[in-house]
């Protein structure tokens, strides 16, 4: 699969495509050989993310998983730039356990783009499974402008 780099604040993210989808953000990614069109447009967009010039994805994005997995994928997609949902109002959303949910969330993918890190825990900030872990969640939250939650 074809791969490209993109170093933001929050570390070097690598975009993955498949068959016409992005499928995949890794931490540490690499540029791999061929560039398509597909993985420039989700650069230019991550780029501009980075740069507090967009606050929502527009690309073609596919959750390889469970049909739990996807519909929890889909609900963390739609919340919106600077917003947070606690992993109970996704659960009673979809009809599955907060613990299902933060398993689920832990699983994601495509981090960043489908937006795990404005999933919190009742209590807590919960997890995030990305590079630096919840400090990276932080300074995704705080790039947001929901810093107000952590102060």
């Amino acid at each position: 699969m074809p791969m490209i780099a993109v170093d933001t604040q929050f570390g070097r993210l690598g975009l993955l495509e498949e068959d016409g989808a992005i499928t995949r953000l890794v931490w540490e990614g690499e540029d791999d050989e061929p560039d398509t069109p597909l993985l420039q447009e989700a650069a230019a967009q991550l780029r501009a993310y980075d740069a507090g010039q967009l606050r929502q994805f527009d690309l073609p994005l596919r959750v390889n998983g469970s049909e739990m997995q996807r519909r929890v994928c889909d609900a963390m997609f739609a919340i919106p730039f600077g917003d947070t949902l606690t992993y109970g109002d996704i659960a009673s959303e979809l009809g599955y356990s907060a613990q299902s949910v933060g398993q689920a969330c832990g699983g994601n993918p495509i981090p960043v783009i489908i937006p795990c890190h404005r999933v919190l825990g009742a209590t807590s900030l919960g997890g995030f499974s990305g590079d630096g872990g919840i400090e990276t969640k932080v300074a995704l939250l705080r790039h947001e402008g929901a810093a107000g939650l952590l102060i």
